[in-house]
């Protein structure tokens, strides 16, 4: 299978599961997709800068990064055309004046000079997506070479839950892969292959004794 129709595919899997999911999607998800909030507080967006959010579905953090970065220029990629559309509504009704401009493209092959005039981002942020994305590397690592000097990006996502009770990992692991979600265990390794390929450097922690991990990566 090539990567083109791996991203087809992908898109086709996501409209599917979002068609629906998309009206009611942030009421429920914001019971468990933990530390999101936190980490748009730390993005630290320079004034005037550029923010890329990579998965950036019906544009709740968005919303939120613009209010608190007034000054900054957004941008959004998402996969699926289903979840853009809400993005766009939700963008239009609470941020009416933010510079946002949002597109539809595979996080694993994106060019973003192509897709938004620009080639580098101050601040790239991922927010539990990496664990829905097959290829998930190779969004690590177009992201990182994405970075303006000076830049970071920023990733929250499902993490090992090694510090909570096995039957609430083996529960939640269950229950996350009717969604087409698998937190990536080996996140860690690969941000720090990347570091060392780039030289940029990691902070990596671990959140909520396990069930989510917070990571920023600098050049």
């Amino acid at each position: 299978m090539t990567v083109g129709t791996e991203a087809r595919d992908h898109a086709a899997l996501m409209d599917g599961v979002y068609r629906v999911q998309r009206h009611f999607y942030d009421l429920t998800r914001k019971h468990y997709l933990l530390g999101r909030d936190w980490m748009i507080a730390g993005l630290d967006v320079p004034p005037g800068g550029s923010v890329l959010e990579l998965g950036c579905g019906t544009g709740r953090n968005l919303v939120l990064a613009a209010r608190r970065y007034p000054q900054a220029q957004f941008f959004g990629l998402d996969i699926s055309s289903q979840m853009l559309d809400t993005a766009r509504r939700s963008l239009a009704a609470n941020t009416p004046f933010a510079q946002v401009t949002l597109a539809c493209g595979d996080a694993t092959e994106f060019d973003a000079k192509a897709l938004f005039g620009r080639a580098q981002f101050d601040r790239i942020f991922i927010s539990y997506a990496l664990s829905m994305i097959p290829g998930w590397e190779r969004s690590l690592a177009l992201s990182i070479n994405a970075l303006a000097p000076g830049g970071s990006l920023h990733i929250v996502d499902f993490g090992g839950q090694e510090d909570l009770p096995g039957w609430f990992r083996r529960a939640l692991r269950i229950w996350l892969k009717r969604f087409h979600v698998t937190p990536r265990d080996s996140l860690r390794e690969v941000l720090e292959s990347e570091c060392e390929r780039t030289g940029a450097s990691l902070e990596f922690e671990s959140l909520f004794r396990g069930y989510a991990v917070h990571a920023i990566i600098s050049r």
